[in-house]
């Protein structure tokens, strides 16, 4: 039996993907033994909600990379389904370890503890690291020690507190074990599609893995944010950062996104400030989702359990596949379809149509995006669709409606975002690109346009759906 202090520590990576800014990684090297890296692949049930398919496709790159960059440090990672508990006593068993290092994921505290009770029956110590957030979930707090449900007043304690955590570098070197168990081979997981392969272009936007997250971090960092504040709710710029997958999957840390953009040209502040307060953001939704962990199945505003949903299964499916009649809607949800991403604006006006326009459940929604998005966020997805929906802790009011035509006109004024994702409206004239079903007939035949055929008809009117919204509203309030 090996030493305590020579024993091998058990890694476990979660949502935590990375070398750098990794505390539990650093906490193992400073043991002082070797260092056993492990993924485990729990049943579905132990998640907030099932992994997404476009994030399985992620998934699936991440974790050959994290393996070849552990390998390149004489480290390897061990790949093992089953229940966490189980799998770590059974690891321990096999390795002499006594102690896990893991970094918290602040979607599952309460499994967690569960994990760290049946560890400690059979002598294995667990301990667990902030290196999810800028800021632990309750650490922020009112002047009466409560947890902020509203926003602006949490960004403006967040602003007091302390900065977060300076993060740490990758280390050079670890120590491996003279015994590594056997590891499952990542393709037998089936992460990835089969026939037909809807992934395809997936992997032309995307580089999953810390590498393509810390290259895409630079060339943000390196063009100085690019005009981030004012460019950010236009789809058709590129104006930002394009880190939320990596950072869903922690392939870098929000520490390491904070002080990287802190150290550029005063010029940029204006750009900064703003992209700081979308990482903020992500904490205060985790703190929605510590304070009330059904978040993404539950309304926060109780009020909402009496709302008149409607659903219609070919609106539903009209929906998810961009074929509304709604240019700004469908460009968005072909976008999210074809590379497993939507614009932030989008995603809100998408999810206002789904909601207001339909009357669809916000859950089918969220249940939907968290199957296609690659950066799918068991808070940030959750909270947002609340948000939308006005069911939420910090919400936009439901009666606020949006106008699809009104935001595509709004957002995307050139039409340049709509002729780019719904290929078949290209030469129609900027007039009437987000409204194609008021353009003239000569208009639309010089397009090559014929509504219902090549393009559909809106599936519903407008005007309509917001008075039937308005209504449902009313009967709850």
């Amino acid at each position: 039996m090996p030493h305590e202090k020579t024993a091998p520590a058990i890694l476990w990576f979660r949502k935590d993907l990375r070398l750098d800014d990794n505390p539990a990684l650093h906490a193992a090297l400073e043991a002082g033994g070797p260092v056993i890296p492990v993924y485990i692949r729990e049943p579905a049930h132990l998640n907030v909600g099932p992994l997404g398919a476009a994030q399985a496709w992620w998934l699936h790159h991440s974790l050959a990379a994290l393996k070849v960059s552990l390998k390149s440090l004489g480290s390897d990672l061990i790949l093992i389904s089953g229940k966490a508990e189980d799998v770590l006593t059974d690891l321990a068993r096999k390795t002499h370890a006594k102690t896990v290092f893991v970094n918290r994921a602040c979607e599952r505290t309460l499994f967690d503890r569960g994990i760290a009770i049946e560890l400690k029956k059979h002598g294995i110590a667990i301990r667990a690291f902030h290196g999810q957030l800028l800021h632990e979930p309750k650490s922020i707090r009112t002047g009466a020690g409560n947890a902020f449900k509203v926003f602006t007043p949490f960004w403006n304690a967040f602003q007091k507190a302390s900065e977060p955590q300076e993060p740490t570098d990758a280390p050079t070197k670890i120590s491996s074990p003279g015994y590594l168990p056997s590891t499952e081979n990542l393709d037998h997981w089936a992460l990835l599609p089969k026939k037909p392969d809807w992934a395809a272009d997936f992997g032309r936007m995307w580089t999953p893995g810390e590498a393509g997250a810390q290259e895409r971090l630079r060339n943000f960092v390196d063009r100085e944010l690019h005009d981030y504040r004012c460019g950010r709710d236009l789809p058709s710029v590129d104006a930002t950062s394009l880190l939320s997958p990596h950072l869903a999957h922690g392939e870098v840390s929000a520490a390491r996104i904070w002080h990287a953009v802190g150290g550029l040209p005063s010029k940029a502040f204006e750009d900064v400030v703003p992209f700081r307060r979308a990482l903020a953001w992500r904490d205060f939704c985790y703190n929605l989702l510590t304070e009330f962990p059904e978040l993404h199945d539950r309304n926060w505003d109780d009020r909402f359990d009496g709302f008149k949903w409607e659903y219609d299964a070919k609106e539903f499916n009209a929906w998810t596949m961009g074929l509304t009649g709604y240019p700004i809607v469908d460009a968005g949800m072909r976008q999210l379809w074809r590379t497993g991403f939507m614009h932030n604006r989008v995603r809100m006006i998408t999810a206002s149509f789904l909601i207001k326009d339909l009357m669809i459940d916000w859950r089918k929604g969220e249940r939907w995006f968290r199957d296609t998005l690659v950066d799918a966020d068991a808070a940030n997805n959750a909270a947002n669709w609340q948000w939308v929906a006005g069911s939420g802790a910090d919400a936009s009011p439901f009666f606020r409606i949006f106008n699809p035509v009104l935001q595509g006109e709004k957002f995307d004024p050139e039409g340049d975002y709509v002729r780019e994702h719904v290929p078949e409206l290209a030469r129609l004239d900027r007039k009437y690109v987000h409204k194609p079903f008021e353009a003239p007939e000569h208009v639309l035949e010089k397009a090559g346009i014929e509504l219902g055929k090549t393009y559909p008809k809106p599936i519903v009117d407008h005007a309509f759906a917001r008075d039937r919204a308005l209504a449902a509203y009313r009967d709850i309030r």
